[in-house]
Order: C-alpha cells, then sequence, then structure tokens
C-alpha cells in the first residue's frame, strides 16, 4: 500500500509537468527559436489557399492558425479574392535551410500581394511565382497593386494580436496615402524584399515566458521623417546593409527538438 501511494504521488508529479509537453509554446525569438504542439494551416479555406505546400511551411502556433482562418474570413466578406498564404514555419520550427533568417517559431506567416489566379489548382499554386508590386528602376509602384491590395493590407493589420507587418517603404507610403491617421499603420514596417509579398508577425501569446517579444513599434502612424528616410533609400544599402551569413544559436529547449 506505501509502495501504490508512493506511485501514485510520483505519478501526479508527472502529470503536473505535462501541461508544458502538451500545450503549444513558441520558444525563443523569431529569428533564433522553435515551437512545440504546431497546428497545421488547412491548405484551402474560406478567403485563402496555401501555395507551394511541398515545402511544407505551413504550421503555426494556434493563435496564427485562427489570425489566418478569420483574416481569411473576412477577405471573403469584402468579396476579395483569395489570399495566397506562403511560409509560415516547419512542424517544430527552427531556421530553415533558405529563404529566411526568422519564420522560427510559428508567429511569421508571409502573405502574398497577387490575386488567386482563376485556375487555382493544386499543380498551379504549387508552381506560382511571385509578382512584384514595384517597378524598382522607376521606384514607383505598379498597376497590379490596386485597391485590392490595399484593402488586403487593412485588412491584415487591424488585429491586435499583429506585432507588425513588413512591406516594401512605396507599400507603406501608398496605406498612408489611402488612410490618413489610421492607428493600426504603426504596424506596416517599411522593409526591403517585401515586395511581393507581406510578412505578419504576431505577438508572443499571452503566458508564454520562453517566448522573446520584439520591441513594441513605436505610436504614431509611422507615415512621416521614418518613411521618408526609407523612401530616400532607393538601394536599401543604407537602411538593410550587407547579409552576413546566419547561424542561430537556439535557445536550449529547441536544441535536438530542431535539426
Amino acid at each position: 500500500m506505501l509502495f501504490r501511494n508512493k506511485l501514485n504521488i510520483g505519478l501526479l508529479a508527472l502529470l503536473c509537468c505535462l501541461p508544458s509537453l502538451s500545450l503549444a509554446q513558441a520558444v525563443g525569438g523569431y529569428a533564433a527559436g522553435c515551437q512545440f504542439n504546431s497546428e497545421a494551416l488547412p491548405l484551402t479555406g474560406p478567403g485563402f489557399k496555401v501555395i507551394r505546400k511541398q515545402r511544407e511551411r505551413f504550421y503555426g502556433q494556434p493563435v496564427l492558425i485562427n489570425y489566418l482562418t478569420e483574416l481569411g474570413q473576412k477577405v471573403q466578406a469584402a468579396n476579395l479574392p483569395s489570399m495566397l498564404v506562403a511560409d509560415i514555419a516547419m512542424e517544430r520550427g527552427g531556421p530553415f535551410a533558405y529563404g529566411h533568417r526568422s519564420h522560427q517559431t510559428g508567429l511569421d506567416v508571409d502573405i502574398w500581394l497577387r490575386p488567386t489566379p482563376l485556375a487555382a489548382t493544386s499543380t498551379a499554386l504549387e508552381n506560382i511565382r511571385e509578382l512584384d508590386m514595384v517597378d524598382h528602376d522607376l521606384y514607383i509602384l505598379t498597376a497590379d497593386f490596386t485597391d485590392q491590395q490595399r484593402q488586403l493590407l487593412a485588412l491584415a493589420a487591424q488585429h491586435n494580436e499583429v506585432s507588425r507587418i513588413f512591406v516594401h517603404p512605396l507599400i507603406k507610403q501608398s496605406m498612408c496615402h489611402s488612410y490618413g491617421d489610421a492607428p493600426w499603420l504603426s504596424r506596416l514596417r517599411p522593409w526591403f524584399g517585401h515586395s511581393g509579398h507581406f510578412h505578419v508577425r504576431l505577438h508572443c501569446p499571452v503566458g508564454q515566458d520562453d517566448c522573446e517579444p520584439q520591441p513594441a513599434v513605436q505610436p504614431g502612424t509611422g507615415c512621416d521623417q521614418e518613411l521618408a528616410s526609407w523612401i530616400n533609400d532607393k538601394t536599401g544599402a543604407i537602411s538593410s546593409g550587407p547579409r552576413a551569413p546566419y547561424r542561430p544559436t537556439l535557445p536550449q529547449r529547441c536544441q535536438g527538438w530542431v535539426q
């Protein structure tokens, strides 16, 4: 009987630790981390379609999956074309072999700006190409960037879980002209390399202490001198600088969990 009581106490102690193993968790920073118990975004749903599914980069934290499904419903309700969802994260997170530095904790997602093709077959979505919305020689937005793209960005930015959305400086400028002093404009952060898609980053979920947040964006719209400095830096040489090889040191909890 005494042995059985000790065994039960041991099992209870073990069970107390299980929630940390069974609950979804984002661990580490956006560019040096991993995720536990991620969820897969359905390959298609109201207002969205996943592209290039063979990469298996459609896993995210539940808060991000919920964000995307809710955004898709808003896109559909606004009679906009279904949005094309690209890279989120791998099932366990961690660094990609190519393509991104971040997208490691299941809280980042790329959404393409081009409309869904009329013949959106599985093969077409696997081989689809990104459509650049910027004429980089003339440094202007192309005719492909229309009110549809502006509406999609506005819907994406108004969710309170959004920390920031990276867009090309010219796209940010267009949003400033269209939406004036809307408070959510501060979440649209100018960054080069985002002229065919925008990159949504959510806040660390509440209660996940192992998730490393990014500093909050500054108050205001960001449509003033800050944006002007990016617009004047047409080549991106000053703002982004050279990209050195990136070898992140992962948190201890991620080591051995991701390769």
